[in-house]
Order: C-alpha cells, then sequence, then structure tokens
C-alpha cells in the first residue's frame, strides 16, 4: 500500500480573518487534493504578520508532507510573504528572468509600463522552483525542504486554480506516490440520522478495513459517503459499488438519488418517466420550490408553472378558494392547501398540483399554530394527499425544508403509483 500523504492548506491575508472576503481556496484546493488522493489534515488562516507566519509555517511542517500556502504576494508593503519565505528557509530573494520577461510581455499587451514597484514580483526566494503564472504577475513557488514541500501561490482565486491546474496538480503527483481513493455518496431523505444509523449498523460494521462511512446531515436530507482506498481505481470502483448494492434493499425508500444529484432533480426524471406534469401553488414559501423544480436543466418538459398565493385575496381570487374555508380553518390549514394543489393542477393543466401554506415566521405565530406550522398538499387525478409539518423557528430553514418535504410527497407518489 502506498504512504497515505498529509497535506495542510494556509491562507495568508488579514481581510480574511476580518471577514471581509470569503475563503473559497481552501475548499477548491481540498477538494482537488482529495481526487489525488491527498487527505488534509489542517487547513489555517494568519495575518499579515512575519512572526504569525513563521509560526504557522513551523506547526505544519510536523504535521504535513505538503503545505500549499495562498495569498500575501503582491508588490506592496503589506504583502510578506516572500520576504518570510526567505527568513524560513534562511534565503534571499533574487531575479528570475523568465518572470520578467513574462511581466514585461504582459504589461506591453496591456499597454502599461512596467513600473519599479511591479518589477518586484520577479524577485523570487533563490531555493524555490517557479511556477509560472500566465494570468497575472505574481508566481507561485516550489519549495522541497527537509522532505517537505511547500508551494505558494497568489490569493486571486482564478490565478491560483490556474497555476494549480497548468502546472502544480501534475508536479505533486510526480513528487508524491499518492494511492487511490474514491468516494460514493448515497442520498437520503425523509429519515433521520440515527434512525439510518440503526438500520445499516450491521453493514456498517462489516466495511472492508479499506473503506469507511462517513454521515453528513442536512437541511431534511442524510447522505451517506463511502470512501475507499487502494491501489487500482477500477477494482475499487467496483468494490464500493458492491458495498452499495447490499445496504440499499435497507434504505431504498430513502434513497433519492447519488454523488451529484439534487432531489430537485431526481424528482424531474421520475417525472418525465412516468410521463407526468407538474404546477406549484406556494404561499409560504414564496416561489422557492418552482425556483428548485426550474433549476434543473430541461424542466420545461414537466413543468408548467406557479401561483405564488401570498395573500388571502390571491388564494381566492386566482386559486378559488373560498372565503369560508379561509374564514373557518385559516390560510395555515389542511383545507386550504388541499384546494390551492387542486385548483393550480386544473388551471394550468397540469398531472399533479403541488401547494405549501404556513407560517414561516420569525412572526405569525400563535398558541394554536406555532411558527414552523405548514401544511402541504398534493393533488393528481384520483387523490389529494396532505401533510402537517412543525418545523423550526428560523425563516430560512423553514421555507427550505418546506419546497424539499413537497419534492419528497411527490417522489414517494410517483413511487407508489
Amino acid at each position: 500500500m502506498n504512504q497515505q500523504i498529509f497535506a495542510e492548506i494556509i491562507t495568508i491575508g488579514d481581510e480574511i480573518l476580518y471577514g471581509q472576503i470569503t475563503d473559497t481556496n481552501s475548499q477548491w484546493i481540498s477538494a482537488e487534493l482529495d481526487k489525488l488522493g491527498i487527505k488534509i489534515r489542517q487547513k489555517s488562516s494568519v495575518s499579515d504578520q512575519a512572526d504569525e507566519i513563521l509560526r504557522i509555517f513551523s506547526e505544519a511542517s510536523k504535521r504535513a508532507h505538503l503545505i500549499i500556502i495562498t495569498g500575501g504576494l503582491g508588490p506592496t508593503n503589506d504583502d510578506v510573504t516572500k520576504k518570510t519565505l526567505c527568513t524560513y528557509f534562511n534565503t534571499q530573494l533574487v531575479w528570475n528572468e523568465a518572470v520578467l520577461a513574462h511581466l514585461e510581455s504582459l504589461f506591453f499587451i496591456r499597454g502599461r509600463t512596467l513600473s519599479e514597484l511591479n518589477k518586484q514580483q520577479a524577485l523570487v526566494p533563490a531555493n524555490c522552483e517557479v511556477l509560472m503564472n500566465k494570468n497575472g504577475t505574481a508566481p507561485g513557488m516550489w519549495f522541497n525542504v527537509n522532505n517537505v514541500v511547500y508551494i505558494s501561490l497568489p490569493g486571486v482565486p482564478f490565478e491560483m486554480k490556474h497555476i494549480l491546474k497548468d502546472f502544480g496538480f501534475d508536479k505533486i503527483k510526480q513528487h508524491f506516490k499518492t494511492p487511490v481513493i474514491a468516494h460514493r455518496m448515497i442520498k437520503t431523505i425523509g429519515i433521520g440520522e440515527s434512525t439510518l444509523s440503526e438500520i445499516i449498523a450491521g453493514w456498517e460494521a462489516a466495511l472492508p478495513a479499506h473503506m469507511s462511512l462517513a454521515y453528513l446531515p442536512s437541511a431534511g436530507e442524510v447522505r451517506l459517503r463511502i470512501t475507499g482506498t487502494g491501489e487500482n481505481q477500477e477494482q475499487l470502483n467496483a468494490e464500493i459499488q458492491h458495498e452499495i448494492d447490499q445496504v440499499l434493499p435497507l434504505i431504498s425508500a430513502h434513497v433519492y438519488g447519488f454523488d451529484d444529484d439534487t432531489l430537485e432533480y431526481a424528482v424531474g426524471q421520475l417525472l418525465k418517466k412516468n410521463n407526468k406534469t407538474i404546477a406549484t401553488a406556494e404561499s409560504c414559501t414564496g416561489g422557492y420550490l418552482a425556483h428548485l423544480l426550474t433549476s434543473v436543466p430541461g424542466s420545461s418538459a414537466y413543468y408548467h408553472g406557479s401561483v405564488i398565493a401570498y395573500q388571502n385575496k390571491i388564494k381566492t381570487e386566482l386559486l378559488d378558494v373560498p372565503s369560508g374555508i379561509l374564514t373557518t380553518y385559516g390560510a395555515v390549514s389542511e383545507q386550504t392547501v388541499e384546494r390551492m394543489a387542486k385548483e393550480v393542477r386544473l388551471k394550468l393543466g397540469t398531472s399533479i398540483g403541488v401547494a405549501a401554506s404556513g407560517i414561516a415566521g420569525p412572526d405569525g405565530g400563535t398558541d394554536e399554530k406555532p411558527v414552523g406550522t405548514i401544511w402541504i398538499a398534493y393533488a393528481d387525478e384520483h387523490k389529494v394527499v396532505t401533510r402537517k409539518l412543525q418545523l423550526s423557528a428560523l425563516r430560512e430553514n423553514n421555507i427550505r425544508m418546506t419546497a424539499l418535504a413537497i419534492l419528497n410527497l411527490v417522489r414517494n407518489q410517483l413511487n407508489n403509483s
């Protein structure tokens, strides 16, 4: 078995620590290194202070075989990474003729004069191997010291990504003999993490030693990530698929897809498979359900449209919900959503109509109907199915959970039809 390679990612810049920008670099680098079979041991953000940078470099070198650093490579005085790298490696800055020629060409093409300040970008630590930056002025730098590889990259995401794609990843693959790694994701809905864990406990305990399982819960869903390591990609993929085939019969009612599948995509595929069309009547979700359905390319094949009946006046005038129902039972009621689902199906000429009405919050709740009380409905030519949800006090969470609950209701009805 190949040696496991561990990596650490360090982002440099006060703007990250202050929350002025979001560190998307670490997430992207992590995902790309994972494809190479390299595990991230730690991610760190550090200020533009030389002593702090030196400290984190020293600590990282004890944990990782590969350290990737982003940020702090500009030509101004507040960008200190290159100078700090010189201090750390006990070396000095030297002119790199290839970088200088690139800078002169880049500024000529842009119709600008290369200033002395920008010329400083061609100064690099003497012990580094330059990784050219075709899209900017700050080059990447590769260091191999005491069996640890350090890669320093500009913080601009577009530039950083292209340096790694053009040069960095190939060098990493050549330098480290990395194991083969594979991930598969089983996506479930309508079942809690603890219940799911109990159902598949026996299967999980019997997983081979080179495989592991992670539970990744989110709003309304639980993803099961199976990770395996080995030396042969094809064999590993087949082994993981075998384990998936073993567990699916235990949880098939709750599985809507795999890997990058979304629930809205899965429902769309079912609608097309069953030659069904759908329309939505939304109150508390305010069009979010329609957004999810239409985010899938080709959704016009099955999605007709929506009535966003946020006010009671719209419910009565456009969806023919009798005022007596609203007066007697209220907008947040089984009777109201049942009528909304029926009418939107008829008015938009679809096979299926779905509806939602509730109290998303944070205000508007009562003792009888607290915030998070939601009614949803499904209607087709044969039946109407309603559900009452009792969700949280968080508005955004309630909106998303309601939309997912409706999509899952549609999924269940189509699977059971």
